[in-house]
């Protein structure tokens, strides 16, 4: 079983929320220049790793997450929440944060 399988099943995002691992920063050019990491641009896409059940509506229907694991997705530039597991860093948004999902 993959590391990122048995790491996630200790965790699950409650409601309409999402797990995500932003993709790496790009640190040299094409070119072959080194990048500074203040220079770095932040990353707005990721993977998702975990999703939630999804959110209750008024009469108590569950309304299901748009994605699934293993999606790559754009984030905002701003916003969710910074989460450590397994000395990783990872984000939680809410589905309705998540700007679209890249379809191969």
């Amino acid at each position: 079983m993959s590391q990122e399988l048995t790491a996630f099943r200790k965790f699950l995002p409650m409601f309409d929320r999402v797990l995500v691992e932003r993709l790496a920063a790009e640190t040299v050019t094409k070119g072959g220049i080194m990048i500074p990491e203040k220079a770095q641009a932040k990353v707005l896409q990721a993977t998702v790793v975990a999703v939630g059940p999804g959110s209750t509506n008024k009469d108590g229907k569950v309304t299901p997450v748009c994605v699934k694991v293993g999606d790559k997705v754009m984030l905002p530039e701003y916003g969710g929440t910074k989460v450590f597991l397994d000395d990783k860093d990872y984000f939680l948004f809410r589905d309705g944060d998540i700007l679209g999902k890249y379809v191969e």
